[in-house]
């Protein structure tokens, strides 16, 4: 196998993500940073490579991927061990159901293009800002509690993590960021706990980056 290279950036909650799939699947890789707070997804550069000018990009087997669930996917299917979706029709939607929960509904409200569109375009406070992320961030937890409570064991489905896991673990992370409270979420806490016992986990953790200088 060629070079694979993470377009990175420490805190972003989808390059969290993607790292995290790459450590369990024991793939090594090469990080390039891209620094979010100036703005370098945004330069043609890197615009160049995605058109989006989002993180994650992966670069992997000839192939410049995006999106950190298309990512994700792609790594289960091309390292098959550990399984990170279940084969199982129903169990597999089930799985997917939770991570989109969070990297499609939770996520994308919080993060930092909404976050400096509201404030820098449509005059919205700071305090008026972190009060929307904190409402949508708690209502989606909510949900993806209730949504897994029934199903749950060590972890989000079951006793070993899958990409559920993988999604909530940087959405907690930034849920105290923010300073929302997660004492209503103990099937969520048990599983973020469990989740960060694992080197895979541990060694993908922002804490666990080099911060850009």
């Amino acid at each position: 196998m060629s070079r694979v290279v993470l377009y990175d950036y420490y805190r972003s909650s989808a390059c969290y993500r993607v790292r995290i799939a790459l450590n369990l699947k024991r793939v090594d890789y090469e990080k390039r940073p891209v620094n979010l707070l100036e703005s370098e997804q945004r330069g043609e550069e890197y615009r160049a490579l995605n058109p989006q000018g989002l993180l994650p990009l992966l670069e992997i087997d000839g192939h410049r991927l995006t999106q950190s669930l298309a990512i994700i996917n792609y790594l289960d299917i091309r390292f098959p061990v550990p399984p990170l979706i279940p084969v199982a029709a129903a169990e597999r939607a089930h799985v997917v159901a939770l991570a989109m929960a969070v990297a499609c509904d939770i996520h994308p409200l919080q993060n930092l293009r909404v976050n400096s569109y509201l404030e820098e375009q449509l005059g919205v406070s700071h305090e008026q800002r972190l009060a929307w992320d904190s409402h949508w961030i708690a209502e989606g937890l909510a949900a993806v509690e209730l949504m897994a409570a029934p199903r749950a064991g060590k972890f989000l489905f079951g006793d070993v993590p899958t990409g559920a896991d993988v999604c909530l673990v940087p959405q907690l992370y930034n849920a105290r960021r923010f300073n929302v409270p997660l004492d209503g979420y103990p099937t969520l806490l048990r599983a973020e706990e469990n989740a960060n016992k694992l080197g895979a986990f541990a060694a993908a953790h922002p804490e666990s980056q080099e911060v850009p200088a």
